[in-house]
C-alpha cells in the first residue's frame, strides 16, 4: 500500500485585489503549509474502477461530514491525472484518513487532491515535473496549486502564481476550529456586498519575513475576509490566544479556523489544552517546508 500526506494551509495573510471579468476574484496571500495532515492510502486493484472513500477522524466530532465517490474533490484529481497522462487503467482505490477539518479554510480538501495528484504519480511510476503538476492542479481548485509543493509561499492570481519565500523561522501554531462552518462561495458573496475598504495585509507580512521577525509578523496577520465578515466566536478565540501569549492571531482562508502564533512550545502547549477542553477541532501544529518533488523530462 502507498501513502501520501495532505498537509493543512494557513494564510498568513488574504488580500482581494480585484476581480477577473470571468468572475473569479484576483488574491494576493502568503500561505504556510503546517503538520496538521491528512493521509491518503492507495491501492490498486485488478478491478472496480476508481472509488474514493473517506475516513473520519473520531476524535473530531465536530467535524462536518466529507462525501465518498465522485463529490470528493480527490475524485476529481483522479480523473484529471488519467485524463492528462493518458493513463488507461483506472482500477485504484483511495482512501482518504481525516484529521484537516472541513469548512475550516485550512484547504484540507485542496490538500487531498494535491496529495493524490503527487500519489498517483508515484503508484503508476509517472514521471510528471512540478510543473505539469501545477498545471493539473490549477483545473482542480485555487489553492491545489500551492498545495501541490507547501512550505511559505507568496500566492497571486487566482491561485496559480506561485513564489516562494525562505521558510517561516521555527515556530509553533495552535490552530482552533468552532463549531461554525463557512462555505467559501458564500463568503466571497458577503464579502462582495460589504461597503468598508478593506486594507492590505501581504506587504507586511513579506516584510517581516524578510526581517525574520516572529512578533513583526504576528503584527502584520490579516484577512480580508475577517474584516469584512467578523464572527463573533473566532473574534473570541483571537482574543483568548493573545491574552495567552501569542505573537499575533487571525483567521485563516474563510473561516472558521483561528490560529495563533507562539515563539515558545511551551506557551503554544497551554492555550492548546485549554482550547481543546472547549473544542475538539484544536491541534497544536509547527510549519513544514516545501515538498521535494522528483525532476522530470515530462514538463
Amino acid at each position: 500500500m502507498l501513502t501520501e500526506s495532505a498537509f493543512a494551509k494557513l494564510n498568513l495573510s488574504l488580500d482581494i485585489t480585484g476581480r477577473r471579468r470571468d468572475g473569479y476574484h484576483l488574491l494576493s496571500m502568503v500561505n504556510v503549509s503546517i503538520s496538521l495532515q491528512d493521509m491518503l492510502s492507495f491501492d490498486r486493484m485488478p478491478d472496480g474502477g476508481l472509488q474514493v472513500r473517506c475516513v473520519p477522524d473520531a476524535d473530531a466530532p465536530q467535524m462536518p461530514p466529507v462525501p465518498d465517490g465522485k463529490e470528493n474533490l480527490v475524485y476529481r484529481a483522479a480523473e484529471t491525472f488519467f485524463s492528462l497522462t493518458g493513463e488507461t487503467d483506472r482500477n485504484v482505490c483511495m482512501t482518504v484518513h481525516k484529521k484537516i477539518p472541513s469548512q475550516a479554510g485550512l484547504a484540507g480538501g485542496s490538500s487531498d487532491a494535491a496529495a493524490a495528484l503527487r500519489g498517483l504519480c508515484r503508484l503508476y511510476g509517472c514521471a510528471v515535473s512540478p510543473k505539469a503538476l501545477c498545471r493539473m492542479a490549477e483545473t482542480i481548485g485555487a489553492d491545489v496549486p500551492f498545495c501541490v509543493q507547501g512550505g511559505t509561499v507568496l500566492v497571486k492570481g487566482i491561485g496559480e502564481i506561485l513564489t516562494p519565500l525562505a521558510p517561516i523561522p521555527a515556530c509553533w501554531f495552535v490552530v482552533c476550529k468552532p463549531p461554525i462552518h463557512v462555505r467559501t462561495a458564500e463568503a466571497y458573496h458577503q464579502l462582495d456586498a460589504a461597503q468598508e475598504v478593506i486594507p492590505q495585509f501581504t506587504p507586511g507580512v513579506l516584510k517581516a519575513l524578510q526581517q525574520k521577525s516572529l512578533p513583526m509578523l504576528g503584527c502584520a496577520f490579516g484577512n480580508a475576509f475577517a474584516v469584512a465578515l467578523p464572527l463573533p466566536e473566532v473574534k473570541a478565540i483571537q482574543k483568548r490566544m493573545l491574552q495567552a501569549g501569542a505573537l499575533g492571531a487571525c483567521m485563516t482562508g474563510s473561516g472558521s479556523a483561528v490560529f495563533g502564533l507562539f515563539d515558545e512550545k511551551k506557551a503554544a502547549e497551554t492555550v492548546y489544552e485549554k482550547l481543546r477542553k472547549e473544542y475538539p477541532c484544536t491541534y497544536l501544529c509547527q510549519p513544514t517546508e516545501a515538498i521535494q518533488l522528483p525532476s522530470s523530462s515530462i514538463q
